[in-house]
């Protein structure tokens, strides 16, 4: 009988001022692997001994102070990936990969933090969308020399919102940073040169509308429920036959504290 791995993803949006709300995501969702993005803490402040206590025996992060920072949380032995790349030479802890010791064999894991890009949708203009589009262009290259690998999965904040469904109004976001065609285009030819395939939307299939993150500028999120779906779990084609089931939690949008993300995870059959 196959064995369940529970891969969850959240963009936590400081790992030390939201502790205590991983004990509630554990509680709603029971993840093997916790993938955390915007962790905001450097490695050696890092608060291991809160997140062994509830039960991830194995920890690895990459973190800095104030900002960007990821971290991989497992009740599974893993062995962390030295040779990845830095991209775009920058050292800001956007991506951590890791294998995992699962059922069935290894299973390699990379957790992943993509540059917001800023406010304007111009690369001559805003050095930040540049960068975004440089580090997506970096990643796809790179997943090029990956795709014949068996058993990955890639997770994380990826700060784009690729289909029309996965944003409140497609036409009112086409200029709006994480959903302008030249940044789906880019996931496009990310997903197609690493041959990656959309775990979530295997569940949840166009045109169910599906968001993750709700603006804190919104009065009352709920209500106008103006989200986008900017946190994503792809798989390998070898492991889409083995998604069993997703989650994308919204009740975490009301936690106290609440990150503008909510978790989302996948449940593999292996």
């Amino acid at each position: 009988m196959p064995r369940r791995l529970r891969i969850a993803t959240w963009n936590i949006n400081s790992v030390r001022l939201r502790l205590p709300l991983l004990r509630e995501l554990v509680a709603a969702l029971d993840p093997d692997v916790l993938c955390l993005q915007e962790t905001k803490c450097p490695d050696e402040l890092f608060p291991g001994e809160g997140v062994t206590a509830l039960g991830f025996g194995h920890v690895a992060m990459r973190g800095m102070k104030g900002y960007n920072g990821v971290a991989v949380l497992s009740r599974l032995p893993f062995a962390v990936r030295q040779d990845d790349p830095d991209w775009c030479e920058k050292k800001d802890c956007r991506h951590l990969g890791v294998t995992l010791d699962a059922p069935g064999g290894p299973v390699e894991l990379h957790n992943f933090y993509v540059p917001a890009g800023g406010d304007v949708p111009d690369r001559d203009a805003n050095p930040k969308f540049a960068h975004k589009l440089d580090f997506v262009a970096e990643v796809t290259a790179w997943s090029g020399t990956r795709a014949g690998a068996p058993r990955r999965v890639l997770v994380g904040d990826l700060n784009i919102a690729p289909l029309d469904c996965d944003v409140w109004s497609h036409t009112q976001l086409l200029d709006v940073v994480s959903h302008t065609p030249v940044e789906t285009e880019a996931m496009a030819r990310w997903m197609e040169r690493g041959q990656w395939r959309d775990a979530v939307r295997h569940v949840v299939p166009p045109p169910e509308k599906l968001y993750s993150w709700w603006s804190y500028r919104a009065r009352d999120w709920a209500a106008s429920d103006r989200g986008r779906r900017l946190d994503h779990v792809w798989v390998s084609d070898d492991l889409l036959g083995r998604v069993a089931g997703h989650r994308t939690h919204k009740p975490a949008r009301d936690w106290p504290k609440a990150s503008d993300h909510v978790p989302v995870m996948v449940e593999l059959a292996l």
